[in-house]
Parts: C-alpha cells; sequence; structure tokens
C-alpha cells in the first residue's frame, strides 16, 4: 500500500525535497525540515546594542576625527544623518596598481577598485524597523547616488555592490548601523549567473523572468494531486510567497529559499537599473523594506543579517538586457552556519519550510509600522 503524499502546507508534515532557483537553475537548494528538529543547543538571540551614542564608536555624529574625512554627507549643512567614509581596511582600492599577470593556469588581475562605508544612522543603536521611512528613502537615495558616482568616475569599474552586515554571525565588526559599497573591476559571478539565465529565459519566453515570478506570486493558485492515491501532493495559494506589498514594491519569500527566512525585495514595474529609481520609487522601497525588517524582527527577536542590493552591470553587453533583467534587494537572515555538506556539495540546506517561514512573517503582529 502507498504511503499518501504529503501536503506541504501542513505544519506536521516533514519536507524532503530538492528545489531549483529558476532564475539561476545550477543553484539548488535541499528543503529538509526533519532537520530542524535534530538535537542542538539553543541559540539565544544575539545582544543588540540600543545606545544611540557611545564616546568610543568612531561612526557616532562627533567622533568624525575617528574616520578618514567624509565623501558626502546628508544633509550637506548642519548635523548630519548618513555619512559615506573610505574604509580603513578596504577589500580594493586604488593606491597601488599592479599589472595583471598569468603563468600557467594561474592568472590575477589587478586588485583595483573602490570599498566605502555609508554610516546609515548618526543614532548608534537604531535598527532599520526603527528608522523612519523618510529616513530610508534618504538612504536608498544615496545609495543610488554614490553608484552613479562611482560608474562615472573610472569606466575600469564593472560593477557596484552596495550591501549591509548586520551581527557579528553577518561578519559586522562595529555594531553602529552601516552600510558599505564596493566598486570591482570584474562583475560578480552571481550576479553574472542573474543576468547570463535571465537573458536566455527572455530570448526563449520574451519575457522577463523577475517579473514572471511575480506574476506567479501575486496570481497563481494550484492544487496538484497525486496521480495514483489521488491525495493532495501540493496546494499553492495565491500570495502564499508574498510577505509585503506597496504600491510599487513586493517583499516575496522564494521558493527556493537558500536562508531560512530569506526574503527578496523587488519593483512590481520592470526596471533593469536602480540607478533609475525616482524618489516616488524610494519612498514606497523604503516603506515595504521597514515593514519586511519589522515582520523579521517580530518573528526572530534579534535577527542577524546581511542584505544586498543587484542591479545591472553597467558593461555594453550587460546594458543590452534592460528588457530581461531585473533589479532587486536580497535580505538574508543569518540563523545558521553552513555545514560541510554544504560547503563540499554546494547545496544549501533549508530546515525551514519556506512556505511556514513565510506564512509566519506575514502573520507577525508589527503594530503600526
Amino acid at each position: 500500500m502507498k504511503k499518501p503524499a504529503t501536503d506541504t502546507n501542513n505544519p506536521e508534515t516533514e519536507l524532503r525535497e530538492i528545489r531549483i532557483n529558476p532564475i539561476v537553475p545550477t543553484e539548488s537548494v535541499l528543503v529538509a525540515t526533519a532537520r530542524g528538529m535534530r538535537p542542538k543547543k539553543a541559540e539565544q538571540p544575539a545582544p543588540r546594542e540600543t545606545r544611540s551614542h557611545v564616546e568610543t564608536c568612531p561612526f557616532c555624529r562627533g567622533n568624525e576625527n575617528m574616520t578618514p574625512p567624509a565623501i558626502t554627507s546628508f544633509p550637506e549643512q548642519g548635523p548630519w544623518d548618513i555619512r559615506i567614509v573610505e574604509n580603513l581596511y578596504p577589500i580594493l582600492g586604488d593606491d597601488r596598481q599592479t599589472p595583471n599577470l598569468a603563468f600557467g593556469l594561474q592568472q590575477t588581475i589587478d586588485g583595483y577598485g573602490r570599498h566605502e562605508v555609508i554610516i546609515d544612522n548618526s543614532n548608534h543603536g537604531l535598527a532599520i524597523h526603527e528608522m523612519t521611512e523618510q529616513h530610508l528613502s534618504n538612504l536608498f537615495g544615496i545609495y543610488r547616488n554614490h553608484m552613479e558616482s562611482l560608474y562615472r568616475s573610472d569606466n575600469r569599474l564593472q560593477y557596484v555592490l552596495v550591501f549591509k552586515n548586520f551581527g557579528p554571525a553577518a561578519g559586522a565588526s562595529i555594531p553602529h548601523t552601516h552600510s558599505q559599497i564596493i566598486a570591482t573591476p570584474v562583475i560578480p559571478d552571481n550576479v553574472l549567473a542573474e543576468v547570463q539565465n535571465s537573458r536566455n529565459y527572455f530570448q526563449k519566453q520574451h519575457q522577463c523572468i523577475f517579473c514572471t515570478l511575480i506574476d506567479e506570486a501575486l496570481t497563481f493558485e494550484a492544487t496538484i494531486y497525486d496521480r495514483d492515491s489521488g491525495h493532495i501532493r501540493r496546494k499553492i495559494d495565491v500570495g502564499q510567497y508574498v510577505i509585503e506589498r506597496g504600491k510599487k514594491f513586493v517583499a516575496i519569500k522564494p521558493f527556493a529559499s537558500r536562508y531560512e527566512w530569506e526574503v527578496h525585495i523587488l519593483p512590481l514595474k520592470h526596471q533593469a537599473d536602480f540607478l533609475q529609481t525616482t524618489e516616488e520609487d524610494l519612498d514606497d522601497l523604503a516603506r515595504v523594506m521597514r515593514r519586511t525588517m519589522a515582520r523579521l524582527d517580530a518573528v526572530l527577536g534579534g535577527v542577524q543579517y546581511n542584505y544586498f542590493l543587484h542591479s545591472i552591470p553597467h558593461t555594453s553587453d550587460c546594458l543590452e538586457c534592460d528588457a530581461s533583467y531585473h533589479w532587486h534587494l536580497e535580505i538574508c537572515p543569518r540563523t545558521s552556519i553552513p555545514t560541510g555538506f554544504e560547503l563540499g556539495s554546494g547545496l544549501f540546506v533549508n530546515t525551514v519550510s519556506p512556505e511556514m517561514a513565510a506564512e509566519q512573517l506575514r502573520n507577525a503582529l508589527i503594530g503600526p509600522v
């Protein structure tokens, strides 16, 4: 007698399946909810610094002499709310240049580029969801404007990445809220894979794969039955993966989530380049971002995370992909560390059903945020 098929929307159902990332098919995720039940030491939420000012913090207002001079500040006059400075310990830089080398199979490319710190807020311990929507809109505007200035500064720079590490588990070395921006002479492989695969999809289907995923998330519903037993195998409901929606942006839980609580924010209207965003766009992005982060904080408490912004590279061949690529912001809470299996196989392991994670985030009580 055959075992009845399982309904993955049931919280008591054990789920074990490999999911393929539709954007980058070579990137797979093993969803194995039983792994989350294995014995392990209970982890306490990371302690969060809540003080508004710390005398010894180089990023606090009044301690500007502890950092390099400001590249730019916002507002330009009076006390600053957002400030950009050079990173004292840069991954890439332009202080020295070495020629590219090739000897046999070994090759090097000059580590030329820019690495700067964006101090998100003058308030030392303020979390993203505690900032005002206007402040977050200004922050995203700083991201956009400085990305554009870096692209214009040197035609050798092929990609500009904005990212944020929050909490020790996410790689943050300073607790004061800050983001980073790195300009590189090469396009990162994961971004290039997104561009190439979305271009391939567009050539076959004549539509943007990101737009298709958004449409499915907002409108698609289906019930899939087991052919032999007639039991429900999978039920996908309208809005099942939607976490938050604004007038111009939507926050979606990926079907093939690499991290248990991963969420992506995308513009509802097709847009390849983050630099094309308007002030109205950034206002709505700020609202969706703030509410999404509030949901993550309500469910996880003391959430540590990385987020990063993927926009179309500014190279001649990639700029021809305006119709096929769709910029987006990926939020990756760090609730676990990669294991030997993940490092050895390249296969992400997710121990929380994306459907159940989406439901918890969607139903989180966040108050009047």
